[in-house]
C-alpha cells in the first residue's frame, strides 16, 4: 500500500486545538512540551485555552498547527511510514520533518522565525487573499493580468477552487471584475497579507540565508513540493522549492494528481476534517481519505 501523509496550512485554528491529543497520548504531550521549552513560552497554554484572538497571530497560528498536524502523524509510531508526503503552504514544512528532511527542533524553529519575517512584510503594505469559488482557473488568470495593481494566482486549491493574493487595491479591484465574469463566491482569508504572491519578496531574502545554516537529511520518501506538485527527494531543490513558494503559485490539484499517478493508493490528511480531504475529494471522488486527527 502506498500511504501519502497530507500537512494542512493556515486556517482551520481553534481554541482547543491539540488538546485531545495532549491528554491522550505520552508521545504526543512529550512532543508538545518539547515545543514549548524550545519557544520559550507554553504555546499549548494558548492552542488549548485561548483567548481566540491570541490564536490569529501569525507565528501562535504557525506554530499551533505545525504541531497539531505533525503530532498526529507521529503519534502512530511505528505504523507511521509514508511513501509520500506533501504539505499545503505552511505545511510543506511540516511534510519535511514527516520525511525526515528536517528534525522536529529545525522545523519548529523554522516555523517560529519565518513566521517572524512574514509578518513584517504583512505589516509594510494592505494585502490580503479571497478564494474564488466557481470559476475556471483560464478566467481567474485573465482578471488577474488585466489588473495593474499587485494581484495573482496563489493557491490553486482544486477545481473550481482558486485563491488569489495581492495588494488591497488589487483585490478590491479583482473582486469587482470577477463577479462580473460570473464568480458563484468570494470569500476573504482571513490570513495577514498576499502570500505566494511579490509582496512576500523579503521572506525569500530571509529564507535563502537561513536554510543554508540548517542540515537537512536524506529524506525516506519523496515530497511534492508546492511550487512543481512533482516528486522530488533532491535536497537542493527541496531547499529552493520551500523559498520560492512565498511568492509563486502553490499547485494543490497538480500536487494531489501526480501523487495518484505515482501509486498513491491511501490518503492520510493530517488536519482536521473537511479542509484537506474536502479539496482532495473534488480533485478525485476515487481516492481513499482517512484522518490522522482524532
Amino acid at each position: 500500500m502506498q500511504r501519502a501523509y497530507l500537512f494542512p496550512g493556515q486556517g482551520f485554528q481553534y481554541v482547543g486545538m491539540g488538546k485531545s491529543l495532549y491528554d491522550s497520548s505520552a508521545t504526543a504531550r512529550n512532543y508538545f512540551e518539547e515545543a514549548n521549552e524550545l519557544l520559550g513560552y507554553r504555546i499549548t497554554e494558548f492552542m488549548f485555552y485561548g483567548p481566540e484572538e491570541k490564536l490569529f497571530e501569525t507565528q501562535i497560528v504557525q506554530n499551533a498547527i505545525y504541531l497539531v498536524s505533525l503530532i498526529s502523524a507521529f503519534k502512530e509510531g511505528k505504523k507511521f511510514q509514508p511513501s509520500m508526503v506533501a504539505g499545503h503552504s505552511l505545511g510543506e514544512t511540516t511534510a519535511l520533518v514527516a520525511n525526515g528532511c528536517l528534525t522536529f527542533e529545525d522545523g519548529l524553529l523554522l516555523m517560529n522565525e519565518r513566521a517572524v519575517e512574514m509578518e513584517r512584510a504583512f505589516n509594510a503594505a494592505p494585502a490580503g487573499m479571497v478564494a474564488v469559488i466557481g470559476l475556471d482557473d483560464i478566467i481567474v488568470e485573465r482578471v488577474c493580468e488585466e489588473i495593474e495593481d499587485i494581484i495573482v494566482p496563489a493557491n490553486y486549491n482544486c477545481p473550481g477552487q482558486l485563491v488569489i493574493a495581492g495588494s488591497k487595491a488589487g483585490i478590491d479591484k479583482a473582486c469587482i471584475a470577477l463577479i462580473k465574469a460570473g464568480a458563484r463566491r468570494l470569500i476573504p482569508l482571513n490570513v495577514g497579507g498576499a502570500v505566494h504572491s511579490p509582496l512576500m519578496s523579503p521572506v525569500v531574502k530571509f529564507l535563502r540565508k537561513k536554510l543554508s545554516t540548517i542540515t537537512f537529511q536524506e529524506p525516506r520518501c519523496p515530497i511534492y513540493p508546492n511550487v512543481t506538485g512533482g516528486a522530488t527527494t533532491d535536497l537542493e531543490e527541496i531547499k529552493e522549492c520551500l523559498t520560492m513558494q512565498q511568492i509563486e503559485a502553490l499547485r494543490w490539484t497538480t500536487t494531489i494528481q501526480n501523487m495518484m499517478l505515482d501509486g498513491a493508493t491511501e490518503f492520510v490528511d493530517c488536519g482536521p476534517p473537511h479542509v484537506i480531504s474536502g479539496m482532495v475529494r473534488r480533485i478525485s471522488r476515487q481516492i481513499l481519505i482517512n484522518s490522522a486527527v482524532e
